[in-house]
C-alpha cells in the first residue's frame, strides 16, 4: 500500500464508521415510462459508502447499474427511496460529484490544461489558480508534455486520463465512473486500471465505478456490489481483501481466482434469467 493510501485509510479507520459514510443508497426504486408501461430498473437499492473506498458496480448489461449510478450524480431522479452524499439529500448534479463516462467528451478546441481547467475557471477561480490546478493533475496524470496539445492529437488512453484528471479538478469528494475504459483496447485497459489505481491513492476521492467486466472490478475496487437482472437490486456486497498496490499479476493470487468464480457464477445466473424472459 502507497504511504499516500496507508495515510488516508488510518485517517478513515479511526474515525467513527458513521462520520464516514460518503454515499447513502437508501430503498432506492428508479421507474421509467415507456409505450408499454412502466419500467423498472431498480428496485429498493440500498448500500453505504464510506469515505475514500472504491466501489465497483458489477452486474450483466441493462441491470441498472448506470441509472444507479445517474441518481448519485443527480441526473435521475427516484422514484421512491433516498440518496445522500456527505449526508445532504442528492436533487441535482453538483461539484461535489465527478462523472467520467465511456468517451471522454473533451472540448476540441482547448488544450489539455485548458479543459482541465475549465471546472475551477467556472466556478470562479482566478485562471492563475485554475492553472495551478490543471498542472497538478496533468503531472498525476503523466501527461506534462502534452499539457499544451489538444484532445485530436492524443490517444484514446491519453483523452481519458484528460476527463479523469478535469472530473477532478473541481476537488469532488465523490468520482463516478461510468465504464469509463470500456471502449479501450485490452491492453490500453489494463494500464488505464493501473493508473487509475495510482491516482485514486494520491488523492483519496470516494469512487464509484460501473462495469460489466468480472476481472476490472475485483482489480479495481475495495467492494464489489453485485446486481440482479433487470429490475436491479443488489445480490451480493463482496469485500475484496486483495493487497494493494495492485498489479496485473494479481490475477493469479488464489483468493482473486475465488472472488472471480463467485461473482462469475452469480452473473451467469442472473444473465441466463435475463436472457429467458426476454424469449
Amino acid at each position: 500500500m502507497t504511504v499516500q493510501l496507508a495515510a488516508h485509510r488510518a485517517r478513515i479507520e479511526s474515525e467513527p464508521a458513521a462520520a464516514t459514510i460518503e454515499i447513502d443508497v437508501a430503498d432506492v426504486s428508479i421507474v421509467f415510462n415507456s409505450p408499454k408501461g412502466q419500467v423498472v430498473a431498480a428496485d429498493r437499492v440500498s448500500f453505504q459508502i464510506r469515505r475514500g473506498e472504491f466501489v465497483c458496480l458489477l452486474g450483466p448489461s441493462g441491470c441498472g447499474k448506470s441509472t444507479v449510478l445517474n441518481t448519485i450524480a443527480g441526473f435521475e431522479t427516484p422514484y421512491s427511496g433516498t440518496v445522500r452524499v456527505a449526508g445532504k439529500p442528492v436533487t441535482g448534479p453538483g461539484p461535489d460529484r465527478g462523472m467520467v463516462f465511456q468517451q471522454p467528451h473533451l472540448f476540441p478546441w482547448k488544450s489539455v490544461r485548458s479543459n482541465i481547467s475549465h471546472g475551477p475557471r467556472a466556478q470562479g477561480k482566478p485562471a492563475s489558480a485554475a492553472r495551478a490546478i490543471a498542472d497538478d493533475l496533468i503531472a498525476m496524470i503523466g501527461l506534462a508534455r502534452f499539457a499544451d496539445a489538444y484532445p485530436h492529437t492524443l490517444s484514446g488512453g491519453m483523452q481519458q486520463r484528460v476527463a479523469i484528471a478535469r472530473a477532478l479538478a473541481n476537488r469532488p469528494g465523490v468520482l463516478l465512473m461510468d465504464e469509463p475504459f470500456g471502449a479501450l483496447d485490452a491492453q490500453t485497459r489494463i494500464v488505464m486500471q493501473e493508473s487509475l489505481l495510482a491516482l485514486w491513492a494520491q488523492v483519496g476521492t470516494t469512487i464509484v465505478f460501473v462495469t460489466h467486466d468480472i476481472d476490472e472490478a475485483i482489480f479495481l475496487a475495495d467492494r464489489v456490489l453485485l446486481m440482479s437482472a433487470g429490475p436491479g437490486r443488489i445480490l451480493r456486497d463482496l469485500r475484496i481483501d486483495l493487497p494493494r498496490p495492485r498489479a496485473s499479476e494479481i490475477v493469479l493470487d488464489p483468493c482473486y481466482v475465488a472472488l472471480k468464480k463467485e461473482c462469475l457464477e452469480l452473473i451467469r445466473a442472473e444473465s441466463r434469467q435475463a436472457f429467458e424472459q426476454q424469449a
